[in-house]
């Protein structure tokens, strides 16, 4: 992806440093209004995580995961996923992803994966560089993996001169907007195990597919076969923090040793479980995830309304890909942040969030018109 120009996204505001005795320090005054369709990572923090914040923030509690919000958690956790899952918060979904894997293959394994999976694509090699692993990436025009696709990929059992396949990852939503539903997961899923693979889920926006198709997290994971999920947050309204989820405690080894060697063991994790707790004990998590995906088809209608854009993915979840003039783009960037995807093809990613207004979608679609060549 491509970066929106810096001059794009404002500038911050500072206060005045003091001098002399008193304290110093840089004061950020309000931040600029502008909204746009970068990525749902730029939305603000749900008033009901930060509340659940400031709630936990009284006293002292055990640190690194034995206190009684990380207590709650995993029976919150439990009740989405089934008896068996264990929870384990981390900082992010890099993060998330490659303990998860690390916990689930031998350093020389392999992961097969789509070649649009963000832990190929948006993690600076940290799957290769931390894990140790080998990432085998599968084309896909949409995204997913099929069996016939692992069947395929998942290759060189036996052989000391290769790397030998040891995890299938899939991704929901997928990078490019597409969902898996229970059958297709659990398809893949029954590939992988029929040879002996095991199955991650990168779900950094899980929210929004389940949302999408209508059915409950536990369908799109445990009952088809996932056996370690990394759970998003952060894209739906969280702070900071993800969460691996194993559904198979059989599927890892070593994970939590794995977690505090990968700098991903919080200290003060309450913080961190806190806002998982929000998100997840009642229905903030589908709330959230389907406001933004409801923004994002308003925003795919009056899109495609538009004499010169093209719809280039089917749109399921939160976000919305099209091609569009590179100088449309560029100047419509100037008032509305988002990434162009494929310079050679002049795609273009807008994401929608969970505080996306349909007053904003309004605003850059008639934007769009204006800007596009008459």
């Amino acid at each position: 992806m491509t970066q929106p120009p810096t001059d794009n996204t404002g500038t911050e505001t500072t206060g005045t440093k003091t001098t002399g005795t008193e304290a110093t320090g840089t004061v950020v005054g309000p931040l600029p209004a502008a909204r746009g369709f970068a990525s749902d990572n730029q939305a603000s923090v749900h008033p009901d995580v930060l509340a659940a914040l400031a709630a936990v923030n009284d006293g002292h509690q055990p640190a690194y995961g034995d206190d009684a919000v990380t207590a709650r958690l995993r029976e919150v956790v439990r009740r989405h996923f089934g008896p068996r899952a264990e929870v384990f918060p981390v900082f992010n979904g890099t993060g998330a992803n490659v303990v998860s894997l690390q916990a689930m293959s031998e350093r020389w394994s392999s992961v097969v994966c789509p070649e649009s999976a963000h832990i190929n694509t948006d993690e600076c090699g940290a799957a290769e560089k931390i894990a140790g692993l080998k990432l085998v990436t599968v084309p896909t025009p949409d995204g997913k993996l099929t069996p016939g696709l692992v069947a395929e990929y998942a290759t060189g059992f036996g052989n000391i001169q290769r790397r030998e396949p040891a995890v299938v990852s899939i991704t929901q939503s997928t990078e490019l907007g597409t969902v898996y539903t229970p059958e297709e997961t659990a398809a893949v899923a029954a590939a992988a195990h029929e040879r002996g693979l095991t199955v991650h889920m990168d779900g950094a926006r899980i929210a929004n597919a389940a949302a999408s198709l209508g059915v409950p997290l536990r369908a799109l994971t445990t009952d088809a076969g996932v056996d370690v999920l990394s759970f998003g947050g952060t894209k739906n309204g969280l702070l900071l923090g993800e969460a691996i989820v194993v559904l198979n405690p059989d599927a890892v080894r070593g994970l939590a040793h794995l977690r505090k060697s990968s700098m991903q063991l919080a200290s003060k994790m309450r913080y961190v479980s806190a806002q998982l707790v929000a998100l997840l004990d009642g229905d903030l998590w589908l709330r959230n995830a389907a406001h933004a995906n409801a923004m994002a088809a308003r925003l795919e209608a009056a899109a495609r309304a538009v004499p010169g854009v093209r719809i280039t993915q089917e749109v399921r979840a939160n976000t919305v890909f099209a091609i569009l003039p590179k100088d449309a783009a560029d100047r419509l960037r100037k008032r509305f942040p988002f990434y162009t995807w494929d310079e050679p093809t002049g795609e273009v990613r807008w994401v929608c969030s969970f505080d996306t207004t349909a007053a904003d979608v309004d605003a850059f679609a008639a934007a769009l018109a204006a800007e596009m060549p008459s």
